[in-house]
């Protein structure tokens, strides 16, 4: 099929762009060199400069070495964002590790798979979680642990080094090492995928530089380089923080304004007080943000894009959001494997709600059937979305099935059911483990979360299939009211049945106050519907 979405891009953005033979660690230092006293991180009133952010950076990649760090070894992070997240992951990159991130929410048996798959031997790790981490340590590799103590005071632990001691440790500069980019893994980011155990996508330096490009090529108008302020509380343990605030504020010489965690009043406060330019986030913040009953009073004008990914936008919180804020929240999509941008809605051409939008650049992709992925679907039609790009992961971390299964003749399978527009738009209907099959009608839960989003009683809703005796599924509806607002299981369904088709109306509406999340935000439909089937 042509590449029709490439008629979007205006001349002066790149619609192919040329990756260089660099690593991680050479992006930061052609910004230093570039902006090195521009202030690089800002945490609670402190701020690092690029120079300084450098020679920590450096500093922490000595001491890895002169503790035993080899090239490719791993080194776990379990840390809350904070600026200590930002140097170890560039000194364990420099020193020639491969940086492992885990989930600070993690426990036990979770964070004991994480650290014996890796085989990481180093750990930075949050004080407060190093109980966690001495109750499995015994079945790890970890031989070195290093602790972050936000606080500023330090608990005395035995084996575990306070971070500021460790990068004192530093008596020579850290030894150069040979990097070859498309080949040497720089991050371990492990996702659970659509069945089964846990993977460790394995992402080059390679795909780190090539995304951060490809999403500054296609953002490049809304940019200021050397002079923008990312407002980073999505976790920087994920890889859309990691990409889109960290390492893209990296590459354009921005200032990341961290947060270690999406707090309203200090979220709404510090946009107020720090203006930022750019705010990166998902549906549930936009949500919790649109319902603040003072919204109005932050002063959210100097956001000018709202990049959303992670999990689909609601059309109504979009519209609402947009029309209090005056910000733009273009919806992405992307996928660990994927590093993880692949789709964006463009600032530069039309916005389409409900569509992801079209392919950054030197992104390639196609719907195919869902049977075996062989057959190229036509616009309209619903498939599975398969895509190919530099930015797409090397495989999965010693499991050459799973990684045979999803890299196929170049392109990976997404697992994500999508069409395509005429124009080349793409929309996600669902995941395929997610579509409910009652009575023999496909149900995809977004169709129905959409229209109970539009509800004016509801805050958030996610929509699962449960076993049902007659149509093998049906649909149940689990639901966060508005603090103001009140409704019952019988309006909500005669709604729902005055804006859908009959056997997509949800039979069963549980109200809950919260859903589970992950530690970025997004809503976890698995646990909803395990906890559903019970």
């Amino acid at each position: 099929m042509e590449k029709v979405w490439l008629k979007q891009y205006p001349d002066h953005i790149q619609k192919e762009i040329t990756i260089p033979n660099e690593s991680v660690p050479d992006m930061l230092k052609k910004t230093i060199a570039n902006y090195g006293n521009r202030p690089a991180l800002h945490f609670y009133g402190e701020e690092i400069t690029y120079k300084e952010f450098g020679e920590q950076a450096a500093a922490f990649a000595s001491s890895l070495q002169q503790a035993g760090l080899q090239k490719g070894d791993r080194a776990a992070i379990m840390l809350p964002n904070c600026p200590e997240y930002c140097i170890s992951y560039y000194g364990i990159l420099q020193a020639g590790g491969i940086v492992t991130q885990v989930n600070p929410m993690l426990l036990g048996k979770e964070l004991a798979y994480i650290l014996k798959d890796s085989g990481a031997e180093t750990i930075v790790i949050y004080e407060p979680l190093i109980p966690v981490l001495n109750e499995i340590i015994e079945q790890t590799a970890i031989k070195h642990v290093i602790k972050v103590n936000l606080a500023g005071h330090d608990n005395q632990d035995g084996l575990a080094v306070a971070f500021p001691d460790f990068i004192k440790r530093m008596i020579i500069p850290p030894q150069p090492i040979t990097i070859n980019p498309s080949e040497d893994i720089a991050v371990l980011q492990y996702t659970g995928g659509t069945t089964g155990r846990s993977k460790g996508v394995m992402i080059t330096h390679r795909n780190v530089l090539a995304n951060v490009m490809q999403s500054y090529e296609f953002f490049q108008d809304e940019t200021k380089l050397g002079k923008d302020r990312c407002l980073t509380v999505i976790p920087l343990s994920h890889v859309f923080g990691m990409t889109s605030c960290m390492n893209l504020s990296i590459y354009t010489g921005a200032m990341s304004i961290i947060l270690p965690k999406f707090n309203l009043e200090e979220v709404l406060q510090t946009i107020k007080d720090m203006q930022p330019t750019s705010f990166p986030g998902v549906p549930t913040m936009y949500i919790a943000i649109t319902n603040h009953p003072d919204m109005d009073q932050y002063d959210l004008d100097s956001i000018g894009i709202c990049n959303s990914g992670s999990a689909p936008m609601p059309g109504e919180i979009l519209r609402t959001f947009e029309g209090k804020s005056g910000a733009k929240i273009l919806e992405g999509y992307g996928l660990t494997e994927s590093s993880p941008s692949t789709h964006c809605n463009p600032h530069f051409s039309k916005r389409k709600p409900g569509s992801v939008g079209i392919g950054l650049p030197s992104t390639d992709y196609k719907i195919v059937d869902l049977e075996d992925g062989t057959i190229e679907l036509p616009p309209g039609e619903i498939g599975e979305i398969i895509l190919k790009g530099p930015q797409v992961m090397k495989g999965y971390w010693n499991m050459p099935e799973e990684t045979s299964q999803t890299l196929r003749d170049g392109w990976l399978y997404t697992g994500d059911i999508a069409r395509i527009d005429e124009d080349g738009y793409l929309y996600i209907v669902d995941r395929k483990k997610d579509l409910i099959i009652a009575s023999g009608y496909n149900i995809y839960p977004r169709d129905v979360e959409e229209i109970i989003y539009e509800h004016s009683a509801v805050q958030e809703a996610v929509v699962v299939g449960i076993p049902d005796p007659y149509r093998g599924e049906t649909v149940k509806a689990v639901v966060v009211l508005k603090s103001d607002k009140q409704c019952n299981e019988a309006e909500l369904i005669a709604y729902c049945r005055k804006n859908m088709a009959a056997y997509k109306v949800p039979r069963f509406i549980e109200f809950r106050a919260e859903l589970p999340k992950t530690n970025v935000g997004k809503i976890l439909r698995r646990k909803v519907r395990e906890e559903s089937r019970k």
